[in-house]
């Protein structure tokens, strides 16, 4: 997949691969994968299950090491870099959000929105925080606790957290998985809104083509391997591509 070199590169990545296991039990998850995402874009990322989808947004994001290949992040590399480096990369420039909601339980939403901010003795930017927490609409909900939110607010509170830091791109493994259609919709269109009003760059491994149909593109993986791209997608189109690889 090529991009116009006049065009910022949130991410990037150069013949991933990633073999789980050895000999006779060896599990190649990602076969060889290249892949580029423009800044300020929203990226779906779908396949059949098993297909290496998650494993190539956690090689992304450096939450796992590849076996082979590259990876940057704007215009670091973070294939091979050392771990504290990378922990330090992943708290600053990566906002991450996935199906089981991760927010502390004993913390209400206010304080688990801001807690990597916290954890990195960062002070937020109390006007970007602002505009955040409108944008997620949960103001009046900042001083409740998790169990007095609902799942879709929970998930919200929990890409609050994603977008508090600014954070270069962010990486959501299957945002909607626990929510009914309505708190979908809800987290779906917060992140569309993030990309068009905030300019930030989403990554979003999914198994649902309406939750697809909201981004840029999709690009479809199959055995470790993208086999196709859909730009402008819509749940038809999407669909269509699906019952195509499943042929």
């Amino acid at each position: 997949m090529t991009t116009s070199t006049t065009t910022a590169l949130a991410a990037r990545a150069e013949g991933l691969t990633k073999t789980y296991g050895s000999g006779l039990a060896a599990v190649t998850a990602l076969a060889g994968v290249s892949i580029e995402i423009p800044a300020g874009t929203f990226t779906s990322v779908m396949g059949p299950s098993g297909s290496g989808k998650s494993t190539l947004m956690h090689c992304m994001a450096g939450l796992d090491s590849v076996s082979s290949g590259r990876a940057w992040i704007g215009a670091e590399e973070i294939s091979g870099m050392p771990e504290r480096r990378l922990t330090r990369l992943r708290r600053d420039r990566i906002g991450f959000v996935f199906q089981a909601f991760n927010l502390l339980p004993v913390l209400v939403a206010a304080d688990n929105i801001t807690l990597p901010l916290d954890i990195a003795g960062h002070s937020p930017d109390r006007e970007w925080l602002d505009t955040i927490i409108d944008a997620v609409g949960l103001r009046d909900r900042l001083r409740h606790r998790p169990s007095e939110l609902s799942g879709g607010q929970q998930q919200r509170v929990a890409i609050a957290r994603a977008l508090a830091g600014r954070p270069q791109i962010v990486f959501a493994d299957e945002p909607t998985g626990n929510l009914d259609s309505k708190a979908s919709a809800e987290v779906l269109d917060l992140l569309r809104r993030s990309v068009g009003e905030f300019g930030q760059t989403v990554v979003m491994v999914t198994h649902d083509p309406v939750a697809a149909s909201y981004s840029d593109r999709v690009v479809f993986l199959a055995d470790g391997v993208i086999v196709d791209e859909l730009g402008q997608p819509t749940p038809q189109s999407v669909l269509d591509h699906m019952k195509k690889l499943g042929e």
